[in-house]
Protein backbone atom coordinates (compact mmCIF):
# COMPACT_ATOMS: atom_id res chain seq x y z
CA UNK A 1 0.00 0.00 0.00
CA UNK A 2 1.35 3.70 -0.63
CA UNK A 3 1.61 5.32 2.79
CA UNK A 4 1.78 8.74 3.94
CA UNK A 5 3.49 10.40 6.80
CA UNK A 6 3.45 13.79 7.46
CA UNK A 7 5.52 15.72 9.39
CA UNK A 8 5.36 19.22 10.52
CA UNK A 9 7.46 22.19 11.57
CA UNK A 10 7.07 25.92 11.67
CA UNK A 11 7.58 26.22 8.02
CA UNK A 12 7.36 22.74 6.54
CA UNK A 13 5.17 19.95 5.79
CA UNK A 14 6.58 17.12 4.19
CA UNK A 15 4.47 14.43 2.46
CA UNK A 16 5.82 10.81 2.03
CA UNK A 17 4.83 8.60 -0.90
CA UNK A 18 6.54 5.75 0.06
CA UNK A 19 6.41 2.25 -2.07
CA UNK A 20 8.12 0.09 -4.35
CA UNK A 21 7.84 1.51 -8.14
CA UNK A 22 6.48 -1.44 -10.37
CA UNK A 23 7.59 1.19 -13.47
CA UNK A 24 10.52 0.78 -15.75
CA UNK A 25 14.14 -0.09 -14.38
CA UNK A 26 16.01 3.22 -14.01
CA UNK A 27 16.68 4.49 -17.53
CA UNK A 28 20.77 4.76 -16.10
CA UNK A 29 20.50 1.19 -16.24
CA UNK A 30 19.56 0.58 -19.47
CA UNK A 31 22.36 1.14 -22.07
CA UNK A 32 20.30 2.94 -24.86
CA UNK A 33 17.00 2.22 -22.73
CA UNK A 34 16.80 -1.31 -24.58
CA UNK A 35 14.15 -3.30 -24.25
CA UNK A 36 16.15 -6.14 -21.99
CA UNK A 37 14.01 -8.90 -20.81
CA UNK A 38 10.97 -7.45 -20.53
CA UNK A 39 7.29 -9.38 -20.87
CA UNK A 40 6.26 -9.34 -24.57
CA UNK A 41 3.26 -10.19 -26.82
CA UNK A 42 1.87 -10.09 -30.21
CA UNK A 43 -1.27 -7.90 -30.60
CA UNK A 44 -3.71 -9.07 -33.53
CA UNK A 45 -7.31 -8.36 -35.18
CA UNK A 46 -9.73 -11.06 -34.71
CA UNK A 47 -9.02 -12.39 -38.15
CA UNK A 48 -5.34 -12.36 -36.99
CA UNK A 49 -3.88 -9.16 -38.58
CA UNK A 50 -0.91 -8.30 -36.71
CA UNK A 51 -1.39 -4.76 -35.60
CA UNK A 52 0.94 -1.85 -35.48
CA UNK A 53 0.90 1.08 -32.54
CA UNK A 54 -1.45 -0.39 -30.25
CA UNK A 55 -0.35 1.21 -27.40
CA UNK A 56 0.00 -1.89 -24.97
CA UNK A 57 0.18 -1.03 -20.88
CA UNK A 58 1.08 -2.61 -17.46
CA UNK A 59 -0.59 -1.19 -14.90
CA UNK A 60 1.28 -1.48 -11.00
CA UNK A 61 -1.62 -2.20 -8.72
CA UNK A 62 -0.49 -0.56 -5.66
CA UNK A 63 1.57 2.52 -7.18
CA UNK A 64 -1.08 2.88 -10.43
CA UNK A 65 2.47 3.45 -12.51
CA UNK A 66 1.37 2.94 -15.84
CA UNK A 67 4.26 1.72 -18.52
CA UNK A 68 3.29 1.66 -21.67
CA UNK A 69 5.07 0.29 -25.49
CA UNK A 70 3.78 0.50 -28.42
CA UNK A 71 3.68 -2.95 -31.13
CA UNK A 72 5.70 -2.89 -34.41
CA UNK A 73 4.86 -3.41 -37.94
CA UNK A 74 4.37 -7.30 -37.27
CA UNK A 75 2.43 -6.88 -33.94
CA UNK A 76 5.34 -7.33 -31.69
CA UNK A 77 5.98 -5.51 -28.58
CA UNK A 78 8.21 -6.09 -25.30
CA UNK A 79 8.31 -4.46 -22.19
CA UNK A 80 10.97 -3.29 -20.15
CA UNK A 81 12.46 -5.79 -17.28
CA UNK A 82 9.93 -4.67 -14.31
CA UNK A 83 9.39 -5.70 -10.82
CA UNK A 84 8.21 -9.27 -10.45
CA UNK A 85 4.05 -9.20 -9.38
CA UNK A 86 0.94 -8.93 -10.50
CA UNK A 87 -0.33 -6.21 -12.92
CA UNK A 88 -3.35 -5.14 -15.04
CA UNK A 89 -3.25 -5.31 -18.74
CA UNK A 90 -4.97 -2.67 -20.84
CA UNK A 91 -4.55 -1.35 -24.65
CA UNK A 92 -4.58 2.37 -23.89
CA UNK A 93 -6.50 4.22 -26.66
CA UNK A 94 -8.21 1.41 -28.52
CA UNK A 95 -10.26 3.70 -30.61
CA UNK A 96 -11.17 2.12 -33.34
CA UNK A 97 -11.35 -1.43 -31.33
CA UNK A 98 -13.45 -2.45 -28.17
CA UNK A 99 -11.49 -1.77 -24.83
CA UNK A 100 -9.06 -4.83 -24.52
CA UNK A 101 -8.10 -4.85 -19.72
CA UNK A 102 -6.89 -8.06 -18.15
CA UNK A 103 -6.69 -7.69 -14.20
CA UNK A 104 -3.95 -9.91 -12.43
CA UNK A 105 -1.71 -10.92 -14.75
CA UNK A 106 1.56 -12.30 -13.46
CA UNK A 107 5.03 -10.89 -14.33
CA UNK A 108 8.51 -12.11 -14.02
CA UNK A 109 10.96 -10.88 -16.57
CA UNK A 110 10.62 -12.12 -19.61
CA UNK A 111 7.60 -13.80 -19.11
CA UNK A 112 5.37 -14.14 -22.79
CA UNK A 113 2.27 -12.44 -22.33
CA UNK A 114 -1.03 -14.69 -23.98
CA UNK A 115 -1.97 -13.13 -27.28
CA UNK A 116 -3.60 -9.59 -28.22
CA UNK A 117 -6.94 -10.05 -30.00
CA UNK A 118 -8.76 -6.87 -30.74
CA UNK A 119 -12.04 -6.75 -32.50
CA UNK A 120 -13.17 -3.79 -34.15
CA UNK A 121 -16.21 -1.45 -32.82
CA UNK A 122 -17.48 -0.68 -36.63
CA UNK A 123 -17.18 -1.42 -40.40
CA UNK A 124 -16.90 2.18 -41.14
CA UNK A 125 -14.07 4.37 -41.64
CA UNK A 126 -15.44 7.21 -39.26
CA UNK A 127 -15.90 5.73 -35.51
CA UNK A 128 -19.27 6.57 -34.22
CA UNK A 129 -20.12 8.82 -31.19
CA UNK A 130 -20.67 6.47 -28.33
CA UNK A 131 -19.29 7.51 -25.00
CA UNK A 132 -16.55 5.33 -25.08
CA UNK A 133 -14.74 6.37 -28.33
CA UNK A 134 -15.78 10.40 -27.05
CA UNK A 135 -13.32 9.69 -24.62
CA UNK A 136 -10.39 8.59 -26.32
CA UNK A 137 -10.69 11.76 -29.09
CA UNK A 138 -8.02 14.17 -29.05
CA UNK A 139 -8.72 17.94 -29.12
CA UNK A 140 -7.24 17.97 -32.73
CA UNK A 141 -9.49 14.91 -34.00
CA UNK A 142 -12.34 16.59 -32.44
CA UNK A 143 -12.02 20.17 -34.16
CA UNK A 144 -11.07 17.60 -37.80
CA UNK A 145 -14.38 16.09 -37.02
CA UNK A 146 -17.05 18.73 -36.10
CA UNK A 147 -18.30 21.10 -39.07
CA UNK A 148 -17.74 24.66 -39.30
CA UNK A 149 -14.95 26.62 -41.09
CA UNK A 150 -11.36 27.37 -40.66
CA UNK A 151 -11.76 30.77 -39.26
CA UNK A 152 -14.29 29.54 -36.46
CA UNK A 153 -12.17 26.96 -35.44
CA UNK A 154 -8.92 29.07 -35.47
CA UNK A 155 -10.88 31.51 -33.12
CA UNK A 156 -11.17 28.54 -30.30
CA UNK A 157 -7.31 27.54 -31.19
CA UNK A 158 -5.51 30.55 -30.57
CA UNK A 159 -7.58 32.15 -27.64
CA UNK A 160 -8.35 28.79 -25.80
CA UNK A 161 -5.48 26.67 -25.97
CA UNK A 162 -3.46 26.44 -23.13
CA UNK A 163 -5.36 25.93 -19.56
CA UNK A 164 -7.02 22.61 -20.30
CA UNK A 165 -7.99 20.16 -23.05
CA UNK A 166 -10.42 20.13 -25.91
CA UNK A 167 -12.32 17.22 -24.29
CA UNK A 168 -13.29 20.19 -21.77
CA UNK A 169 -15.10 22.25 -24.34
CA UNK A 170 -16.69 19.47 -26.48
CA UNK A 171 -18.45 17.15 -24.10
CA UNK A 172 -20.62 19.76 -23.05
CA UNK A 173 -23.44 21.19 -24.50
CA UNK A 174 -24.61 24.78 -23.84
CA UNK A 175 -27.33 27.09 -25.44
CA UNK A 176 -25.98 30.48 -26.79
CA UNK A 177 -26.62 32.22 -24.11
CA UNK A 178 -24.49 29.52 -21.67
CA UNK A 179 -21.61 29.60 -24.38
CA UNK A 180 -21.71 33.12 -23.99
CA UNK A 181 -20.72 33.35 -19.88
CA UNK A 182 -18.63 30.50 -20.37
CA UNK A 183 -16.25 32.16 -23.01
CA UNK A 184 -16.61 35.87 -21.65
CA UNK A 185 -15.51 34.71 -18.08
CA UNK A 186 -12.75 32.55 -19.49
CA UNK A 187 -11.37 34.72 -22.01
CA UNK A 188 -12.06 38.09 -19.69
CA UNK A 189 -10.39 36.17 -16.33
CA UNK A 190 -6.60 36.60 -15.60
CA UNK A 191 -4.58 33.55 -14.73
CA UNK A 192 -6.06 30.21 -14.35
CA UNK A 193 -8.09 30.75 -11.12
CA UNK A 194 -10.16 33.75 -13.19
CA UNK A 195 -10.12 35.55 -10.14
CA UNK A 196 -9.59 39.25 -11.48
CA UNK A 197 -11.02 40.11 -14.78
CA UNK A 198 -9.42 42.37 -18.07
CA UNK A 199 -11.95 44.86 -19.22
CA UNK A 200 -10.79 43.91 -22.53
CA UNK A 201 -10.16 40.14 -22.92
CA UNK A 202 -8.35 38.25 -25.13
CA UNK A 203 -9.90 39.44 -28.36
CA UNK A 204 -12.94 41.80 -29.48
CA UNK A 205 -16.69 41.23 -29.06
CA UNK A 206 -17.47 41.25 -32.63
CA UNK A 207 -14.96 37.90 -32.42
CA UNK A 208 -15.95 36.70 -29.26
CA UNK A 209 -19.73 36.86 -30.41
CA UNK A 210 -18.61 34.58 -33.25
CA UNK A 211 -16.80 31.67 -31.36
CA UNK A 212 -20.34 31.72 -28.89
CA UNK A 213 -22.09 31.54 -32.07
CA UNK A 214 -20.13 28.41 -33.61
CA UNK A 215 -19.79 26.91 -30.04
CA UNK A 216 -23.51 27.03 -29.90
CA UNK A 217 -24.16 25.41 -32.94
CA UNK A 218 -21.77 22.68 -33.20
CA UNK A 219 -22.17 21.72 -29.52
CA UNK A 220 -25.59 22.96 -28.28
CA UNK A 221 -28.56 21.08 -26.98
CA UNK A 222 -29.93 19.81 -30.24
CA UNK A 223 -26.47 19.48 -31.96
CA UNK A 224 -25.93 16.12 -33.05
CA UNK A 225 -22.53 14.44 -32.15
CA UNK A 226 -19.93 14.49 -34.89
CA UNK A 227 -18.50 10.56 -36.51
CA UNK A 228 -14.68 10.96 -35.66
CA UNK A 229 -11.82 11.59 -38.04
CA UNK A 230 -8.78 9.83 -36.49
CA UNK A 231 -5.19 10.61 -36.60
CA UNK A 232 -3.02 7.87 -37.70
CA UNK A 233 -1.48 5.42 -35.29
CA UNK A 234 1.95 5.32 -34.50
CA UNK A 235 4.20 3.71 -37.44
CA UNK A 236 7.36 3.20 -37.54
CA UNK A 237 10.20 4.79 -35.15
CA UNK A 238 7.52 6.47 -33.68
CA UNK A 239 6.55 3.06 -31.95
CA UNK A 240 9.81 2.68 -30.43
CA UNK A 241 9.36 4.76 -27.31
CA UNK A 242 9.09 3.70 -23.71
CA UNK A 243 6.35 6.02 -21.46
CA UNK A 244 6.30 5.56 -17.63
CA UNK A 245 3.65 7.58 -15.96
CA UNK A 246 3.68 8.65 -12.56
CA UNK A 247 0.25 9.53 -10.93
CA UNK A 248 1.07 12.15 -8.16
CA UNK A 249 -0.73 11.88 -4.21
CA UNK A 250 -2.43 15.09 -4.03
CA UNK A 251 -5.69 15.77 -6.92
CA UNK A 252 -6.23 18.77 -8.40
CA UNK A 253 -2.57 20.11 -8.13
CA UNK A 254 -2.60 21.81 -11.63
CA UNK A 255 0.94 20.93 -11.64
CA UNK A 256 2.91 23.68 -14.17
CA UNK A 257 6.79 22.87 -14.54
CA UNK A 258 9.34 20.13 -14.15
CA UNK A 259 13.61 20.63 -13.15
CA UNK A 260 15.83 17.93 -12.58
CA UNK A 261 18.42 17.36 -10.02
CA UNK A 262 21.81 16.01 -9.89
CA UNK A 263 20.74 12.61 -8.56
CA UNK A 264 18.20 11.96 -11.02
CA UNK A 265 14.94 13.53 -8.69
CA UNK A 266 12.50 15.07 -10.99
CA UNK A 267 11.10 18.15 -9.06
CA UNK A 268 7.52 19.69 -9.78
CA UNK A 269 5.56 23.04 -9.19
CA UNK A 270 1.48 22.91 -8.25
CA UNK A 271 0.30 25.95 -10.23
CA UNK A 272 -2.90 26.10 -7.40
CA UNK A 273 -2.12 24.68 -4.61
CA UNK A 274 0.88 25.50 -1.69
CA UNK A 275 2.76 22.00 -2.51
CA UNK A 276 5.85 21.54 -4.07
CA UNK A 277 7.33 17.64 -5.13
CA UNK A 278 10.03 15.61 -5.37
CA UNK A 279 9.71 12.01 -7.54
CA UNK A 280 12.35 9.54 -7.20
CA UNK A 281 12.15 7.32 -10.64
CA UNK A 282 14.34 4.69 -8.93
CA UNK A 283 11.92 3.79 -6.18
CA UNK A 284 8.41 5.26 -7.51
CA UNK A 285 8.46 7.43 -3.91
CA UNK A 286 7.38 11.38 -4.10
CA UNK A 287 8.24 13.84 -1.42
CA UNK A 288 5.98 16.46 -1.27
CA UNK A 289 6.89 19.76 0.72
CA UNK A 290 4.53 22.62 1.94
CA UNK A 291 5.31 26.01 0.95
CA UNK A 292 4.59 28.53 3.05
CA UNK A 293 1.38 30.17 3.12
CA UNK A 294 1.55 33.50 1.39
CA UNK A 295 -0.43 36.77 2.65
CA UNK A 296 -4.17 35.96 3.30
CA UNK A 297 -5.57 37.88 0.57
CA UNK A 298 -3.36 35.87 -1.81
CA UNK A 299 -3.81 32.57 -3.81
CA UNK A 300 -0.82 30.20 -3.44
CA UNK A 301 0.52 28.05 -6.07
CA UNK A 302 4.14 27.67 -7.75
CA UNK A 303 4.23 28.58 -11.26
CA UNK A 304 7.74 28.34 -12.45
CA UNK A 305 10.33 25.87 -11.05
CA UNK A 306 14.43 25.34 -11.60
CA UNK A 307 16.50 23.38 -10.01
CA UNK A 308 20.54 25.32 -9.84
CA UNK A 309 23.67 23.93 -10.19
CA UNK A 310 23.71 23.38 -6.52
CA UNK A 311 20.67 21.61 -6.04
CA UNK A 312 18.80 24.52 -4.58
CA UNK A 313 15.15 24.88 -6.03
CA UNK A 314 13.61 27.72 -7.13
CA UNK A 315 9.99 28.83 -7.42
CA UNK A 316 7.42 31.82 -8.64
CA UNK A 317 5.26 32.25 -6.64
CA UNK A 318 2.73 33.70 -9.55
CA UNK A 319 -0.37 35.05 -7.81
CA UNK A 320 1.51 36.51 -4.82
CA UNK A 321 4.15 37.55 -6.35
CA UNK A 322 6.89 35.97 -4.69
CA UNK A 323 10.08 33.85 -5.69
CA UNK A 324 11.15 31.80 -3.02
CA UNK A 325 14.36 29.11 -3.18
CA UNK A 326 14.19 25.47 -1.32
CA UNK A 327 17.54 23.85 0.44
CA UNK A 328 16.65 20.12 0.24
CA UNK A 329 18.99 19.39 3.22
CA UNK A 330 17.79 21.94 5.32
CA UNK A 331 14.35 21.88 4.65
CA UNK A 332 13.99 25.73 4.35
CA UNK A 333 12.20 27.87 1.88
CA UNK A 334 13.16 31.66 1.81
CA UNK A 335 11.36 34.25 -0.11
CA UNK A 336 11.73 37.45 -1.44
CA UNK A 337 8.18 39.66 -2.89
CA UNK A 338 8.83 41.07 -6.11
CA UNK A 339 7.30 44.54 -6.48
CA UNK A 340 5.52 44.22 -9.59
CA UNK A 341 2.50 46.33 -11.27
CA UNK A 342 -0.23 43.63 -11.22
CA UNK A 343 -2.55 43.41 -8.66
CA UNK A 344 -2.27 40.58 -6.35
CA UNK A 345 -4.10 37.56 -8.07
CA UNK A 346 -3.07 38.93 -11.18
CA UNK A 347 -0.14 37.00 -12.78
CA UNK A 348 3.33 38.52 -11.68
CA UNK A 349 4.68 37.73 -15.24
CA UNK A 350 5.88 34.66 -16.87
CA UNK A 351 8.64 32.49 -16.59
CA UNK A 352 12.45 33.39 -14.88
CA UNK A 353 15.79 31.78 -15.94
CA UNK A 354 19.10 32.21 -13.53
CA UNK A 355 22.48 33.38 -15.00
CA UNK A 356 25.93 32.02 -13.64
CA UNK A 357 26.08 34.48 -11.16
CA UNK A 358 22.45 33.47 -9.34
CA UNK A 359 20.83 36.40 -11.18
CA UNK A 360 16.92 36.06 -11.97
CA UNK A 361 16.10 37.00 -15.91
CA UNK A 362 12.56 38.66 -17.37
CA UNK A 363 11.59 40.70 -19.80
CA UNK A 364 8.52 42.81 -18.66
CA UNK A 365 7.60 46.36 -19.10
CA UNK A 366 9.73 46.86 -22.20
CA UNK A 367 12.95 45.80 -20.74
CA UNK A 368 15.15 42.73 -20.07
CA UNK A 369 16.34 43.34 -16.78
CA UNK A 370 18.02 40.87 -13.82
CA UNK A 371 16.91 40.93 -10.39
CA UNK A 372 18.64 40.33 -7.34
CA UNK A 373 16.77 37.48 -5.58
CA UNK A 374 18.09 38.39 -2.09
CA UNK A 375 16.00 41.50 -2.40
CA UNK A 376 13.78 41.33 -5.19
CA UNK A 377 15.20 44.41 -7.01
CA UNK A 378 15.92 45.45 -10.20
CA UNK A 379 19.85 45.32 -10.83
CA UNK A 380 20.35 45.59 -14.57
CA UNK A 381 17.98 46.57 -17.34
CA UNK A 382 18.24 46.43 -21.45
CA UNK A 383 15.30 48.53 -22.88
CA UNK A 384 13.36 46.88 -25.40
CA UNK A 385 11.41 48.85 -28.48
CA UNK A 386 8.82 46.60 -29.94
CA UNK A 387 8.02 44.26 -27.66
CA UNK A 388 6.71 44.82 -23.80
CA UNK A 389 7.97 41.66 -22.70
CA UNK A 390 7.84 38.23 -22.93
CA UNK A 391 6.13 34.60 -21.35
CA UNK A 392 9.11 32.50 -21.40
CA UNK A 393 12.85 32.95 -20.53
CA UNK A 394 16.29 31.22 -21.31
CA UNK A 395 19.96 31.74 -20.77
CA UNK A 396 22.12 30.25 -22.85
CA UNK A 397 25.20 27.71 -22.00
CA UNK A 398 27.47 30.29 -21.92
CA UNK A 399 25.33 32.36 -19.99
CA UNK A 400 25.22 35.23 -22.10
CA UNK A 401 21.63 35.21 -24.10
CA UNK A 402 18.41 35.67 -22.59
CA UNK A 403 15.12 34.87 -24.83
CA UNK A 404 11.20 34.32 -24.77
CA UNK A 405 8.42 34.39 -26.50
CA UNK A 406 6.88 38.01 -26.92
CA UNK A 407 3.78 39.21 -25.66
CA UNK A 408 1.36 40.41 -26.49
CA UNK A 409 2.37 40.26 -30.06
CA UNK A 410 3.96 37.32 -32.40
CA UNK A 411 7.14 37.57 -32.21
CA UNK A 412 10.45 36.95 -29.88
CA UNK A 413 12.71 39.13 -28.02
CA UNK A 414 16.98 38.03 -27.88
CA UNK A 415 19.02 40.26 -26.06
CA UNK A 416 22.25 39.56 -25.26
CA UNK A 417 23.16 40.42 -21.81
CA UNK A 418 26.93 41.41 -21.80
CA UNK A 419 26.78 42.98 -24.80
CA UNK A 420 23.47 45.07 -24.48
CA UNK A 421 22.27 43.91 -27.73
CA UNK A 422 18.86 43.62 -28.42
CA UNK A 423 17.26 41.85 -30.91
CA UNK A 424 13.30 42.01 -31.25
CA UNK A 425 11.81 39.71 -34.84
CA UNK A 426 8.43 39.43 -36.02
CA UNK A 427 6.76 35.47 -36.16
CA UNK A 428 4.10 34.53 -38.26
CA UNK A 429 1.00 35.65 -37.28
CA UNK A 430 -1.27 33.61 -34.55
CA UNK A 431 2.18 31.78 -34.30
CA UNK A 432 2.13 32.39 -30.71
CA UNK A 433 5.77 31.70 -29.09
CA UNK A 434 5.71 30.72 -25.71
CA UNK A 435 8.57 28.84 -23.67
CA UNK A 436 11.45 27.76 -25.03
CA UNK A 437 15.43 27.08 -24.47
CA UNK A 438 18.51 27.70 -26.39
CA UNK A 439 20.61 24.95 -27.72
CA UNK A 440 24.19 24.38 -27.52
CA UNK A 441 25.09 26.56 -30.67
CA UNK A 442 23.28 29.39 -28.36
CA UNK A 443 19.98 29.04 -31.10
CA UNK A 444 16.95 30.16 -28.96
CA UNK A 445 14.02 27.60 -29.52
CA UNK A 446 10.33 27.70 -28.76
CA UNK A 447 7.25 25.95 -28.76
CA UNK A 448 4.30 28.33 -30.57
CA UNK A 449 0.72 27.92 -29.21
CA UNK A 450 -0.07 28.20 -33.01
CA UNK A 451 1.28 24.90 -33.99
CA UNK A 452 4.92 24.37 -34.19
CA UNK A 453 8.44 25.13 -32.97
CA UNK A 454 10.15 28.86 -33.48
CA UNK A 455 14.17 29.42 -33.76
CA UNK A 456 16.11 32.36 -33.63
CA UNK A 457 19.46 31.61 -35.13
CA UNK A 458 21.97 33.43 -33.41
CA UNK A 459 24.51 33.62 -36.52
CA UNK A 460 21.81 35.05 -39.10
CA UNK A 461 20.00 36.89 -36.81
CA UNK A 462 17.19 35.15 -37.97
CA UNK A 463 13.79 33.35 -37.58
CA UNK A 464 12.71 30.14 -38.75
CA UNK A 465 9.31 28.18 -38.47
CA UNK A 466 8.11 24.69 -38.12
CA UNK A 467 4.97 24.08 -38.56
CA UNK A 468 3.52 21.02 -36.63
CA UNK A 469 2.45 17.80 -38.89
CA UNK A 470 -0.31 17.77 -36.93
CA UNK A 471 -3.28 20.57 -37.21
CA UNK A 472 -5.25 22.08 -34.73
CA UNK A 473 -2.70 21.46 -31.94
CA UNK A 474 -0.27 23.66 -30.11
CA UNK A 475 3.07 23.73 -28.21
CA UNK A 476 3.68 25.62 -24.86
CA UNK A 477 7.23 24.73 -24.72
CA UNK A 478 10.73 23.51 -26.73
CA UNK A 479 13.87 21.99 -25.36
CA UNK A 480 16.57 21.19 -27.36
CA UNK A 481 18.97 18.20 -26.44
CA UNK A 482 22.40 17.54 -26.82
CA UNK A 483 21.88 16.16 -30.01
CA UNK A 484 20.39 19.19 -31.29
CA UNK A 485 17.06 17.55 -31.83
CA UNK A 486 13.91 19.47 -30.36
CA UNK A 487 11.50 17.71 -28.24
CA UNK A 488 8.43 19.46 -27.24
CA UNK A 489 4.49 18.33 -26.37
CA UNK A 490 1.67 18.58 -28.24
CA UNK A 491 -1.12 20.35 -26.11
CA UNK A 492 -3.83 18.93 -27.73
CA UNK A 493 -2.87 16.46 -30.34
CA UNK A 494 -1.96 13.53 -27.37
CA UNK A 495 1.43 13.45 -28.95
CA UNK A 496 5.10 14.28 -28.01
CA UNK A 497 6.80 15.92 -31.13
CA UNK A 498 10.36 15.19 -31.65
CA UNK A 499 12.42 17.52 -34.35
CA UNK A 500 15.20 17.15 -36.21
CA UNK A 501 16.66 20.87 -37.60
CA UNK A 502 19.02 18.94 -40.24
CA UNK A 503 16.80 17.13 -41.81
CA UNK A 504 13.31 18.57 -41.10
CA UNK A 505 12.42 14.74 -39.72
CA UNK A 506 9.51 14.89 -37.27
CA UNK A 507 8.71 12.25 -34.90
CA UNK A 508 5.62 12.45 -33.08
CA UNK A 509 5.09 10.10 -30.59
CA UNK A 510 1.21 8.95 -29.66
CA UNK A 511 0.95 9.22 -25.80
CA UNK A 512 -1.64 6.90 -23.95
CA UNK A 513 -4.20 9.92 -23.12
CA UNK A 514 -5.79 11.83 -26.19
CA UNK A 515 -3.95 15.35 -24.45
CA UNK A 516 -0.31 16.21 -23.20
CA UNK A 517 -0.70 19.31 -21.60
CA UNK A 518 2.88 19.79 -21.10
CA UNK A 519 3.82 23.24 -19.42
CA UNK A 520 7.57 22.50 -19.06
CA UNK A 521 9.67 19.63 -20.11
CA UNK A 522 13.40 18.70 -18.93
CA UNK A 523 15.74 16.51 -20.62
CA UNK A 524 18.57 14.10 -18.86
CA UNK A 525 20.93 14.12 -21.46
CA UNK A 526 23.19 12.07 -19.40
CA UNK A 527 21.73 8.64 -20.85
CA UNK A 528 21.82 7.33 -23.95
CA UNK A 529 19.25 8.46 -25.83
CA UNK A 530 18.26 11.35 -23.89
CA UNK A 531 15.39 10.84 -21.37
CA UNK A 532 12.44 13.18 -21.76
CA UNK A 533 10.56 14.31 -18.73
CA UNK A 534 7.12 16.48 -18.71
CA UNK A 535 4.26 17.08 -16.24
CA UNK A 536 0.92 16.94 -17.35
CA UNK A 537 -1.06 19.50 -15.73
CA UNK A 538 -3.86 17.04 -14.99
CA UNK A 539 -1.67 15.79 -12.27
CA UNK A 540 0.86 12.92 -13.32
CA UNK A 541 4.63 13.10 -14.59
CA UNK A 542 5.67 11.33 -17.56
CA UNK A 543 8.78 9.64 -18.73
CA UNK A 544 9.64 9.13 -22.45
CA UNK A 545 12.55 6.69 -23.28
CA UNK A 546 13.15 6.83 -27.16
CA UNK A 547 14.55 3.62 -28.18
CA UNK A 548 16.73 5.22 -30.91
Amino acid sequence: MIARMARNSASLIAILVAGVSLGAEPAEAQSGHKLLGGARGLVTTDKGVPLEGIAVQLVAPTSAIRTTVYSDADGNYEFPRLASGTYTLRVAKPREFNAFVKEKVAINGPTQIENISLTRVTTLELLPPSREVMGQMSGSEWLMSLSGTGEEKKLLTQNCNWCHSYQQIFRNRYDENGWRQIVNRMTHGAGSPLILMRPNGRFNDALEAKLVKWLATVRGPEAADPFFVTLPRAKGRATRMIVTEYELPRLEVATHDVSGDAAGNIWYSTHRSSYVGKLDPKTGKVTEYHVPLPDKTALPGTHWIHVDKNGIVWGSENWAHNIWHFDPKSEQFTKVHWDVREPINAPMGGNYALDPEGLIWKARNNAVSAVDPKTGKEVKAIKTTKFPGTYGSAMSVDGRYFGGGAWPRDGVIVADVKSGEVWEPDTGPNSGPARGEFDLQNNYWAGMRGGGLVKFDMQKKRVSEYPSPTPYTAFYTARPDKNGEVWAGESHSGKYARLNPKTGEWVEYVLPEPYGLDRESWIDNSTDPVTVWYTDHDGWITRLQPLD
